[in-house]
């Protein structure tokens, strides 16, 4: 069992976790890579860390919740989905990719209204970090659809929930290796919130192009670090340190939240990245790092993608170390010429040094 050192390591900190057996009921009609296993695996993963947990029983979302980020349209036409596989008992498609069945209008409430009150709880300073482990996932259901496995967005409902509590700023790191395209389109005209998403390119849904830096007034608050096939921990952590920390810092939000996906690790079946375990760890740590540096250290996750079991759990025993304040190396060495190229450019579009 892996288990944290060195003084002040947790300081008496309990992880907000929010789970529930309504999540495991979220099923596909046959085998999909976006299953309850996941699930599991990621609460073995949390249990290997030996964090103390203070336990979340989500709520259900209400209707005008998941108004602050998605279109009446939208809920709308996911709402006739959900009640009709929940009547008949059938299973039914929004997309290729994206499926209801009997349990997600359960599930898919309870992860928002969780995330409501993660953003809540974290705004009013009642929790220093947070793990949402929450099914289905949420960064790709835009404002007015859901795609990519995703019914609502978590962590967007969660930002926009801490906005409405009185936090003034919120950042958004995307580590996932599939952009976050709801999340940016939620927040693309809005200066209050930062997102960096870190993604492979080119790679589904393919958005997240680095000339992608928002719009308005909110230009130079969004910022897609767009790597190459094969980026590894060397280049992750040069993405971190030149862009990822500079732009949390400089925009000194009040709390930070993390769409953490585990799909970069090199053993995940629907990506080619090659991150191991331990770089989660070190972006974790990183950010919890800089969150403590702002003088709060209000840190949320929010499971996303990660769909090799192992990796996963692995993964999230790293992150949720990392979160409770066990010091992690953010992986260091010379990144390829590919990737630091892909820095650059999200930097110039920044009008930002290199």
């Amino acid at each position: 069992m892996h288990r944290a050192s060195g003084p002040g390591t947790f300081a008496g900190m309990r992880l907000l976790v929010a789970d529930d057996p309504s999540f495991d009921a979220h099923r596909a009609p046959r085998r999909h890579p976006e299953c309850p296993e996941r699930l599991e695996a990621a609460r073995s993963g949390l249990a290997r860390a030996g964090v103390q947990i203070e336990p979340l029983a989500p709520r259900r979302a209400e209707p005008h919740e998941l108004g602050w980020v998605h279109e009446q349209g939208h809920l709308q036409a996911v709402g006739r989905a959900l009640e009709h596989a929940s009547a008949s008992g059938a299973h039914g498609a929004l997309d290729a990719d994206t499926f209801v069945g009997p349990g997600t209008r359960e599930a898919c409430l309870r992860a928002a209204g969780a995330s409501v009150e993660i953003g809540e709880r974290l705004a009013r300073g009642e929790a220093r970090r947070a793990f949402a482990l929450l099914r289905p996932p949420g960064h790709h259901a835009e404002p007015s659809r859901a795609m990519g496995f995703c019914l609502f967005n978590n962590v967007a409902l969660a930002a926009a929930s801490a906005l409405r509590t009185g936090a003034r700023r919120v950042a958004i790191v995307d580590w996932d290796v599939h952009h976050g395209n709801g999340t940016q389109q939620a927040f693309e005209s809005d200066p209050r919130v930062l997102f960096v998403s870190l993604h492979q390119w080119p790679l589904y849904p393919g958005t997240g192009a680095p000339g992608e830096i928002g719009l308005g007034a909110a230009a130079g608050t969004n910022a897609n670090l767009a790597l190459p096939p094969g980026s590894g921990p060397e280049e992750y952590g040069d993405a971190f340190r030149r862009a990822v920390l500079p732009l949390v810092l400089g925009f000194a939000p009040d709390l930070v939240l993390v769409s953490a996906g585990y799909d970069a690790h090199e053993a995940d079946p629907l990506a080619s990245m090659q991150l191991d375990a331990a770089s989660y760890g070190g972006m974790a740590s990183a950010l919890v790092q800089a969150a403590e540096e702002l003088g709060h250290g209000r840190v949320g996750f929010f499971l996303e993608g990660g769909y090799d079991l192992r990796a996963l759990e692995s993964s999230v025993t790293e992150t949720a170390l990392a979160a409770m304040g066990a010091p992690r190396p953010l992986p260091d060495g010379p990144a390829a010429p590919g990737a630091r190229a892909s820095v650059d450019a999200t930097l110039r579009a920044l009008g930002r040094p290199l």
